[in-house]
């Protein structure tokens, strides 16, 4: 059944290749928050990236004419911390392979950031990443830690280029020691249901709008809601064709996409 955007209630939205790439904002960034504000569309920023926290990507955002509140971003950090706050008291201790943000997240949980003799080991995105780091975690996952990785983006789009994002961290981890992480970020569910319960979603009246296919797109599918892409990150349209879960609708970038929802609902 073709899907209409008019029915589309409750969005989640990417942020890296969608609304800027790299320190540059994409076009019609603050129109599409104009749009889902004007329309009473609940949104929820929600990103693979730990490497800031909601305050930080706040600031960003607002420096590229975005302006959105704190409670309105969710980082794979804070879903990851969050997460780990369901199987481990204050108190437990963590190894984290990551940066300051990821720190932040898990100590405001109450946890305890320790080395080799860490219960738990979290791997995000870390642009200081040392041979150290990577040898501290992998000792302590073989001593038995449990491996959790904050998301498994193997790039991460800057203006002109593609770079190692966290699922490369992740990936030397599970080589160095033959453990696979158990995966909070897109698309695993996790952090889908971390988001559709803070907006009090229905699945059938919500979407994931993301340029990725193999994290916002393919998470969205599993997840049960309806999925948009722009063609302005990662994944291209032919990509897209090809992929087992193609999107339920693609637009080349934000401004087309507005456009659409707005004939759509006769505005």
């Amino acid at each position: 059944m073709p899907v209409s955007l008019a029915s589309i209630r409750y969005l989640l939205i990417d942020m890296d290749g969608v609304l800027y790439r790299g320190q540059t904002g994409l076009p019609g960034g603050p129109e599409l928050i104009a749009f889902c504000e004007e329309h009473g569309i609940q949104y929820l920023l929600v990103t693979n990236n730990s490497t800031l926290t909601p305050a930080q990507f706040v600031a960003r955002l607002g420096s590229m004419g975005i302006h959105v509140p704190e409670s309105a971003v969710m980082t794979s950090g804070g879903a990851t911390a969050a997460y780990l706050s369901t199987l481990a008291p204050a108190g437990t201790r963590v190894n984290v392979v990551g940066e300051a943000a990821l720190i932040d997240a898990l100590e405001q949980r109450g946890f305890v950031i320790a080395g080799r003799n860490a219960e738990y080991v979290v791997c995000g995105w870390d642009k200081g990443i040392t041979f150290e780091k990577l040898k501290t975690a992998c000792l302590a996952i073989r001593d038995g830690a449990t491996f959790i990785g904050t998301n498994g983006d193997k790039t991460y789009p800057l203006e002109k280029d593609i770079i190692p994002g966290a699922g490369s961290l992740l990936a030397a981890l599970v080589a160095a020691t033959d453990v696979e992480p158990l995966v909070v970020g897109k698309p695993e569910p996790i952090i889908f249901d971390q988001a559709l319960n803070a907006l009090g979603a229905s699945r059938h009246e919500t979407a994931i709008l993301g340029d990725r296919l193999d994290t916002d797109i393919l998470g969205g599918k599993r997840a049960g809601i309806t999925t948009i892409m722009v063609l302005t990150g990662i994944s291209s349209a032919e990509e897209a064709a090809a992929f087992e879960a193609p999107p339920d609708l693609t637009f080349d970038d934000l401004p087309a996409l507005v456009e659409a929802w707005r004939r759509a609902l006769g505005s």
